[in-house]
């Protein structure tokens, strides 16, 4: 699987286009916030797409990160480092069953082979930012961190009228269809008059 050779022409094309979305300060702000949230049992990986997908590559620390923002029901029970392919396949996938529960959209998430191969860095990228969007919602204690780090997601702000309220607004003409106001016919001739045609001699 991570032993595929160069990719050419199209394909080539293609990869490198993934490799620009890409964010190098995105991953200076992620690497800060994983170590803050994970604790001193993270280690600082080597700056570069690279060095952040090896990193994350086994899946420990993103199982770290996950329980660390789950308080005392943790997802994710036992965290093995092994150099096992499908080890390392097998906690990726259960970070992202735990993030799913968690809150964030499939559509936000990356797929395995994404960040194993190293293929798809910048969709781990979302994923993580997603992660830190809501967790920062969420406002339960188990974020740490700056919070100006990630975004508020927009919330639900529910309006409940009563009945005389809702009957008094079919009263009212929305400005998108206009206003009937100062309308009236004042200075208008009839319809039908013969055109005026006056001989000057």
């Amino acid at each position: 699987m991570s032993n595929r050779g160069q990719s050419y022409g199209m394909s080539r094309e293609v990869q490198n286009k993934i490799d620009k979305k890409y964010d190098q300060e995105l991953e200076e702000r992620l690497v800060e916030w994983i170590m803050c949230q994970c604790g001193s049992g993270v280690e600082r990986p080597e700056p570069g797409r690279v060095g952040f997908q090896t990193w994350l590559k086994d899946g420990c620390v993103l199982c770290e990160l996950i329980n660390s923002l789950s308080g005392a029901k943790k997802p994710i029970r036992v965290i093995k480092s092994s150099t096992m392919p499908f080890k390392q396949m097998e906690q990726i996938s259960l970070f992202l069953h735990a993030v799913e529960s968690y809150g964030v959209t499939k559509t936000d998430m990356f797929q395995t082979v994404d960040l194993y191969e190293g293929t798809d860095m910048a969709t781990v990228q979302r994923t993580l930012m997603a992660l830190g969007c809501l967790a920062v919602t969420k406002d339960d204690g188990n974020y740490k961190g700056d919070p100006n780090w990630f975004h508020r997601k927009a919330q639900e702000n529910r309006r409940d009228f009563s009945e005389e309220q809702l009957s008094q607004g079919k009263n009212v003409i929305g400005l998108q269809m206009g206003t009937n106001k100062g309308a009236s016919q004042a200075g208008m001739t009839g319809y039908g008059q013969s055109r005026q045609i006056i001989n000057n001699p």
